[in-house]
Parts: C-alpha cells; structure tokens; sequence
C-alpha cells in the first residue's frame, strides 16, 4: 500500500482551511491544519511534510516569521513553502516573501485549480524522493550485508540475482522520473519544482552507478559513490 503524502494547512480562519481541504481533497493526500505559526511548528517537529500552504497574514507569528523558523531547522528547511495573502501589497511584498524561502506567492481569491496543480508536482516530487530514499536504504542493506557474511538478506540470494533485483527496482524509479521530468517541462513549471526533479535524477544516476560498478569485472562495493 502506498503511503500518502502530508500536506500542512497554515490559516488562522477555519474557513479558509475549510475552502484548502474542500480544493486539495482531490489529490488523495492527508491534509493536516494549523491554526498559527505556533501550531504549525509543532506538527513539523514530529510529521514529515511535502509541501506546506502557509497563509501570510496571522495574527501574533506571521507567515514570514513562521516561514523563516522553518527554513532554520535541519529537518525541515527543504520543505516547499507556497505562501497565500489575501492582500497584494506590490513587487516589494511578493520579494519579502520569496526572500523568507517561498517556492511560491499566490495572492486570494486564486483559481483552485491552479493551487491544486501546483500542489500536486510538489506532493509528486515528495514520493519519488521517499521511493529513492527506500532504494538507497536496500542497497546500503545489502552492500553491507554482503560484506559480513551474516545478513539474512546476503544470504537468500545469490549476488547476481539481487544485483538484477535492485536494477529492476531501480529502473522502476527511473523510469517514473524521467516522465516527471518531462511533464514538468510541458507545463513550464517554477524554477523550484525542476531544480528539485534534477536532484532527484542526479540522486538516481549516482545509484545507477553504483550498481553499475557491482556487475562482475566492473568493480566492487567499495567504488560506490556517496549520496549525500
């Protein structure tokens, strides 16, 4: 079963929240509200998040404030941050804004299917890292376990078949990356949505060699590269 994505609702009016879950309830995803910056902070010390709607206007920590506390922390200044205003104060407040670590600044009333869309390549990207970080996860598992002689894992199968499942499942992410990577480029998404999906390729290359340098007369475990 394929875990869903969280995606945090920043907004200190309920009925705005009600009008963000009523928009995004098509994505299938799990919607997750904070009334205030406070509260909002403090579903991002335990939950992972894909993206965050952060409202700019809120009463005692603002938007910005709330925002600029998130990009601070290790775990969670990579998070997407989409700010929404109701008020369009000209090109210096949309600047504040993307100067406080925005991806994005959509002033209200704003057209939901433009939110939902916007929101779904940011919910996608967030499933391919998660699908990555799995396989890197298995492939550091078996490197390791290789080695030792002990893992149940190392032990099950013999090297060339594990190599071909690690490739297969590999290629199973590739292969979705490159359509992401190229629906991106049809819809002209923002700068911050592609930079992402070439980190993310960047990421699958360095796996591909890894493997790579696996296969019988190509090298040995001790050639992979770092995926930091």
């Amino acid at each position: 079963m394929v875990q869903k994505a969280k995606i945090l609702l920043v907004d200190d009016r309920p009925e705005n929240l009600l009008a963000l879950e009523a928009i995004l309830s098509a994505l299938d995803q799990t919607l997750v509200r904070a009334s205030s910056g406070e509260e909002a902070l403090k579903a991002l010390l335990t939950d992972d998040f894909a993206v965050i709607l952060l409202d700019v206007q809120m009463p005692g920590m603002d938007g910005f404030e709330t925002a600029a506390h998130i990009k601070r922390r290790e775990r969670t200044r990579d998070i997407p941050i989409i700010f929404l205003t109701a008020i369009n104060h000209g090109p210096h407040h949309t600047f504040r804004g993307y100067a406080a670590g925005a991806v994005d600044y959509i002033s209200k009333p704003f057209d939901p299917w433009v939110l939902r869309a916007k929101v779904s390549v940011f919910v996608e990207l967030y499933m391919k890292n998660c699908q990555l970080r799995e396989q890197a996860a298995l492939l550091r598992l078996q490197l390791e376990g290789g080695g030792g002689g002990k893992a149940a894992v190392g032990e099950a199968k013999e090297p060339a078949g594990l190599l071909a499942e690690l490739s297969a499942r590999l290629a199973a992410v590739e292969e979705q990356a490159e359509a992401l990577s190229k629906q991106l480029d049809d819809e002209s998404a923002d700068a911050a949505a592609v930079a992402t999906a070439a980190h993310l390729e960047r990421k699958l290359t360095g796996l591909r060699r890894a493997l790579d340098a696996l296969e019988p007369g190509t090298g040995s475990a001790n050639s992979v590269p770092s995926q930091n």
